[in-house]
């Protein structure tokens, strides 16, 4: 059923009100009070029935909470903590009194997120933008010239070396054995764990050759393994259908750890996250990146907010940025609704193919005769700090979402937070500005 909002009851007489509680001129009680909140209503009212199942929990708290914990790169735990301590984050989400605890559970956050949708997600993204052209922080003109670029977003996974690999597969196989009640000749725990410390420490020294027998025994039992539990699934017969299918992805995965090659495409990372894909971006601090490629678009000139992110989405199968260039402007011109004429990109976006109406610009071309375009073309590497931010104070250093749908989701909140980090140091510099207005002393009046 649709969220509802709870009556008076007799016992919030004796409540304090969080108007009289908080400083009203507080920048986040600002930010809260220029959100238009009932524009989330009505946009995700339609997945709520009208009438079947219990009332769902207020808009506005689930959207105050994904947004507060974007701007401070928390977990969903985290926030829901600090959430029950700080009267302003309570006064964000719409609660009129001060709560002593929360009337959900932390995963009703998970399934709030899996229900919406990273497409939907994307108003909450617009709505920041539009908090931020009707406050003076960002102006219209600003979203015309963007600039372009693409980075990795991580996946929470450990570094994936070949021990560590079939370890875990066998640990996934053994696991879900147990849980459908097979039991195996032999697990083969004991002995995987024996080896990969044994590789860890031989690998990189004079004992390689060692190692690398330690890991062919490694794929010998991962191999006995899975081929013990196909044998008892089909022992089960018509009536073992449903354990088949439960075991039908672990042991695909676990085959495919098993075979797989250096040299191998679409390789598997991580057994709790096999979208995981490994992208070398060419640094010479990190090598190789496992996550996502995420292009993110923000503003070419500094508005007087700061530079704010106008778009930013997932782009699985590690694409050639110069191909990724359509839909990021797309996606610009659908959240802002404001048409881009100028895009500036590095060299990487060579050949890109855009056949809009929007100019791209690519760093480093020669023969440019505009001193405007020149300057705003200096300006592009001003998105590798932008970017720094995101993974620094945001949630893109490292993903911790589930699933391809996970990290569209996570690329858009981050986006959000970032926005938000902006407003609230807009909303305190223009405090600032008023308090110095009252405190100067005034001349006196000519008699």
């Amino acid at each position: 059923m649709p969220p509802k909002k709870p009556g008076l009851s007799e016992f919030e007489l004796f409540r304090m009100l969080l108007t009289n509680m908080i400083n009203m001129s507080h920048p986040l009680v600002k930010l809260a009070n220029a959100i238009d909140w009932t524009r989330f209503d009505a946009a995700w009212g339609k997945f709520y029935h009208e009438k079947k199942g219990r009332p769902g929990l207020p808009t506005r708290l689930m959207a105050g909470l994904h947004l507060l914990k974007h701007m401070h790169g928390l977990s969903d735990e985290e926030v829901c903590a600090r959430w029950e301590e700080n009267p302003y984050w309570q006064y964000f989400c719409g609660e009129e009194y001060f709560r002593l605890s929360l009337v959900f559970d932390r995963s009703s956050m998970t399934r709030w997120r899996g229900r919406i949708g990273p497409d939907e997600l994307e108003l909450m993204l617009a709505e920041t933008l539009r908090v931020a052209m009707a406050s003076g922080a960002l102006s219209p003109q600003a979203c015309e010239r963007i600039t372009v670029d693409t980075t990795v977003q991580t996946k929470a996974v450990a570094h994936p070396t070949d021990a560590h690999l079939l370890l875990r597969a066998m640990e996934h196989v053994c696991r879900l054995a147990r849980k459908h009640g097979l039991k195996l000749r032999q697990s083969f725990l004991r002995l995987g764990r024996e080896a990969r410390r044994e590789v860890a420490r031989l690998i990189h020294g004079k004992g390689h050759k060692q190692a690398l027998r330690h890991l062919r025994k490694m794929r010998t039992w991962l191999g006995r393994l899975t081929r013990d539990v196909g044998r008892k699934v089909e022992a089960l017969g018509e009536d073992g259908a449903d354990v088949a299918a439960a075991f039908a992805e672990t042991l695909a995965l676990a085959e495919k750890v098993r075979t797989q090659q250096a040299k191998d495409r679409n390789k598997v990372y991580a057994l709790h996250a096999p979208e995981v894909e490994c992208i070398a971006k060419g640094k010479a601090r990190t090598r190789y990146e496992f996550g996502v490629k995420t292009s993110i678009a923000v503003t070419n000139g500094r508005a007087k907010g700061g530079q704010f992110i106008l778009g930013m989405h997932a782009l699985p199968g590690n694409p050639f940025d110069g191909h990724t260039l359509c839909g990021q402007i797309a996606q610009v011109e659908r959240i802002t609704g404001i048409k881009v004429t100028r895009a500036y990109v590095d060299r990487g976006y060579k050949g890109h193919g855009h056949k809009g109406k929007a100019e791209v610009y690519i760093s480093h071309t020669r023969g440019i005769a505009s001193p405007t375009i020149k300057r705003e073309l200096r300006r592009r590497n001003a998105i590798e700090p932008i970017i720094g931010h995101t993974k620094a104070d945001g949630l893109l250093e490292r993903n911790h979402l589930k699933g391809a749908a996970g990290d569209a989701i996570n690329a858009i909140l981050v986006a959000a937070g970032h926005n938000l980090r902006l407003l609230i140091a807009w909303f305190a510099a223009l405090l600032r500005a008023i308090c110095c207005l009252w405190l100067v002393p005034q001349p006196a009046l000519a008699r």
